[in-house]
């Protein structure tokens, strides 16, 4: 049974998904000013970023909050 979550922006969507929509959109310079970690101000990358923001909870809050907000521009 699929539950359907119509007010959820960040229903069906992997963390994947929502890291490459915001590079795609604000660049990793903007986004490393936006959100201040140094996955995406050292060196950045996909890969990377993407093993922190999935063991570190506030980080990964602060990308969908982004993610969320930049939606609803």
């Amino acid at each position: 049974m699929k539950t359907e979550q119509p007010n959820n922006p960040l229903h069906g969507k992997t963390l994947e998904m929502i890291l490459v929509y915001l590079v795609d959109h604000y660049g990793w310079d903007k986004l490393g000013t936006l959100i201040r970690i140094n996955c995406f101000n050292e060196n950045p990358g996909i890969p990377s970023s993407l093993k922190f923001l999935r063991k570190t909870e506030w980080a990964r809050k602060k990308v969908e909050e982004l993610y969320i907000r930049t939606l609803s521009r």
